[in-house]
């Protein structure tokens, strides 16, 4: 028996129904038209005519059409009841992908425009110092003119009286002498100009100090802020974790800029390199007082807090260099060995015996190739943290695998007591791009 295809039904119920491809109207009543789309949304076929208003309808304008298909059942999750996620062979994306992408927009929107406010606010609040001091301003410049015009004035007054002084000096009536003396000596009492001359300049360096306050406390609020929504936007990923990198071309993929915050940087501690570079020095620094400041030990943590996938390369010059990992610290360091030991930082320790890695105060000796440059690799997400030793190639030295509560931030440790030469040991995060 031989399949004839047709769109109108013409041939044999029985014939047309026995055929394996033919998928019938679901609409239709009677004699059902051959189907010529069907939908996933609907989870029914339809024949041409029936298909019309999910073309002409603004409602069915979301509706996925396929083939026709007598295995539309066959899409639907068992548990849930609903559509797969099936792969869209047109664009390559999941169904969900739009709503994803109006997510993102409606985000960025009002991102845009919390960013846009806040610019106007700190562009106002910018106006207004600046009409503040040309208002100080011309306030001094009036005073200064005032007692300029008086000053000249008694110069003059005082030049008089010179030249009559000078005058009757030379006169030989003693008489004329004592009735003129008194009016001509009447000086008066001279104004101390120093107060004047010093308190415009340090009134407008007490304005600017208050304001690098100012902009030192936003930052420092900014950065605590960004913190929580980088969390959200981690927790909210919808991607599966990208596999570890194999060669150093897909590690420098990864890679980021680091610096050094200089307000967490012990005293012992050197940045140079634009705060790339720490090296531990005999003379203590004369950093003024932070609260984040490390106070025993000779550690610096980073400016840059660290979610998401890094990589980063650290250059070790001496023995006693510790490379590491830390939630941001409150102090609790001091007592605990630094970096490593504890449970809110991870340490790779490179020394005279070699490698180490150190974690709540546990200690584990490392094998492996030495070198003196350090490549560490963070997947905050997925919990991995992975010390490679690079030179020409790139070998794992160590792997954790745990899961990370806060941001983390890359620290340095310098410790001259195990053998770094005179001048002090130096590490220094590599310029990768």
């Amino acid at each position: 028996m031989h399949c004839i295809e047709s769109h109108f039904g013409e041939e044999d119920d029985n014939e047309v129904h026995s055929c394996p491809q033919y998928v019938a109207c679901d609409v239709c009543t009677g004699r059902k038209l051959k189907a010529f789309k069907s939908c996933l949304v609907c989870l029914a076929s339809y024949c041409e005519q029936h298909l019309q208003p999910h073309y002409e309808s603004p409602a069915f304008e979301k509706h996925q059409l396929l083939d026709p298909s007598g295995m539309l059942q066959e899409n639907i999750c068992s548990r849930e009841e609903e559509v797969m996620k099936m792969l869209c062979c047109a664009d390559r994306q999941y169904p969900n992908t739009e709503a994803v992408n109006h997510s993102a927009d409606k985000a960025l929107e009002e991102s845009e425009k919390i960013s846009a406010e806040l610019i106007r606010l700190v562009e106002k609040r910018s106006s207004d110092v600046k009409r503040e001091i040309r208002a100080q301003l011309n306030g001094k410049l009036s005073q200064i003119a005032e007692l300029q015009e008086k000053t000249e004035h008694k110069i003059t007054w005082l030049k008089r009286k010179d030249v009559g002084l000078r005058k009757l000096s030379r006169t030989k009536d003693h008489n004329e002498f004592r009735r003129c003396y008194p009016s001509l000596a009447r000086i008066g009492r001279l104004k101390d100009f120093s107060a004047v001359n010093k308190s415009p300049v340090g009134h407008f360096k007490g304005i600017t100090g208050t304001l690098s306050e100012v902009r030192d406390e936003l930052e420092e609020a900014l950065r605590e802020k960004w913190t929580n929504i980088s969390l959200g936007m981690t927790k909210a990923d919808v991607l599966l974790p990208d596999p570890e990198p194999k060669t150093r071309d897909e590690f420098l993929k990864y890679s980021c800029d680091i610096t050094l915050d200089p307000n967490t940087a012990n005293k012992q501690l050197l940045l140079s390199e634009g705060n790339r570079k720490a090296t531990y020095v005999s003379k203590a620094q004369s950093y003024s007082s932070h609260p984040d400041r490390f106070p025993a030990w000779p550690l610096v943590l980073s400016r840059e807090w660290l979610t998401g996938v890094h990589y980063w390369e650290v250059e070790c010059k001496g023995k006693g260099v510790k490379v590491a990992v830390a939630f941001k610290h409150t102090g609790g360091f001091t007592s605990r060995r630094g970096f490593g030991g504890n449970d809110m930082s991870w340490a790779f320790v490179f020394d005279n015996s070699g490698y180490k890695f150190m974690y709540k105060k546990s200690t584990t000796t490392i094998p492996g190739p030495q070198s003196s440059r350090i490549g560490v690799h963070l997947d905050h997400g997925a919990g991995n943290l992975s010390f490679y030793s690079v030179s020409d190639t790139m070998t794992l030295l160590h792997r954790v695998k745990t899961t990370f509560t806060q941001p983390l931030y890359a620290g340095i440790g310098l410790f001259p007591a195990l053998g770094v030469t005179a001048g002090g040991g130096s590490a220094t995060f590599c310029k990768l791009k």
